[in-house]
């Protein structure tokens, strides 16, 4: 939940274009063969609770990518095979941005190919993917233009799971709640099952405020908590656990160990107290992010391949805790 920096991009539209194309080993996903061949069992929401169709408890933990527009060159089936093998990632997630400069409104197509770069990879390696909606602003029509189209390639794919809405900053949770139940509804007119997350007010940290008021008449959501920890202690804990004792289930699509621009220094002591809060109630999580940008919470130095085969001098020591955590 940064403060957004206007970042100059510095390559033309072909360089932006091949550095989201994915090299995979196996076929592509396309909409005739996205539901074959997986493995992976479906999941399900009961009562807090992420599970599976076996039923079993799921927990996931992960890391997400950063800014599509920004970091492109990362959006490829290689580097997530590495976060996927090497450092032990049980889900990834692609935050296609939306407003900025370059981003999907810009030009939807890059996206589209960022994005599917990054969800067919996770497939292919039988592993969880979060497909997200990296705004802070509603745009109702697009949205729901989006995950019609992602809904209807990965349609019965148990793999993929739908974030509708990033971090609402200004947006009310009436304003926010009304969008989402619009994009539900556009989503479930394709696909019926899929997990969907949904964010709340305040950069989703306004948990609070979905707990009292949740979306009703609609199965398998699940609803965004971002912290950093830095900034985020124990009143935001405190505030989930209510959000919890209310019913409400929570998934931690987000989450860094420093300061909520992004940077600063990281307190590891705080990072601990998340996790191990994290850990007791059996909460997913996906930590920010697979970027270069000189800031703390970009895992990568610029020196950094854009496939993965990553040695311990390419990255930063966020990156390191992150992947120790993964790694337990």
């Amino acid at each position: 939940m940064k403060q957004i920096q206007t970042i100059a991009l510095s390559f033309c539209l072909a360089a932006l274009v091949a550095a989201c194309s994915s090299k995979p080993k196996q076929q592509p996903v396309t909409e005739d063969t996205a539901a074959q061949d997986t493995v992976v069992p479906a999941l399900v929401v009961n009562g807090t609770q992420l599970m599976n169709s076996r039923g079993d408890t799921v927990v996931l933990h992960g890391v997400s990518y950063g800014w599509h527009q920004f970091w492109p060159r990362f959006y490829n089936a290689s580097s997530a095979e590495w976060l996927i093998k090497d450092w032990g990632a049980q889900v990834l997630r692609a935050s296609m941005g939306v407003e900025l400069e370059g981003a999907y409104i810009d030009n939807p197509e890059l996206g589209v190919q960022c994005v599917q770069a990054v969800v067919d990879a996770a497939i292919a390696h039988d592993t969880y993917v979060i497909i997200d909606w990296h705004s802070h602003g509603i745009r109702t029509e697009e949205a729901k233009g989006f995950f019609t189209q992602m809904a209807t390639r990965y349609k019965g794919v148990p793999n993929v799971i739908y974030e509708i809405f990033n971090e609402p900053v200004e947006d009310s949770w009436e304003a926010v709640k009304a969008y989402s139940e619009e994009v539900i509804k556009a989503i479930r007119a394709v696909e019926p099952d899929a997990v969907i997350l949904v964010g709340c007010p305040h950069w989703d940290q306004d948990i609070h405020l979905a707990a009292d008021d949740p979306i009703m008449g609609q199965k398998n959501l699940m609803y965004t908590l971002h912290f950093y920890a830095a900034t985020h202690g124990q009143w935001l804990r405190d505030r989930a656990d209510y959000a919890l004792s209310k019913g409400l289930p929570l998934f931690v699509s987000e989450c860094a160990g420093m300061e909520a621009s992004g940077d600063g220094p990281i307190n590891p002591e705080e990072w601990g107290r998340w996790v191990d809060w994290m850990d007791q109630r059996a909460i997913s999580w996906a930590a920010w992010s697979i970027s270069d940008k000189d800031e703390t919470c970009s895992m990568l130095f610029p020196k950094a391949s854009s496939e993965g085969n990553w040695q311990e001098d390419d990255v930063k020591e966020w990156g390191h805790i992150v992947r120790a955590e993964l790694k337990k």
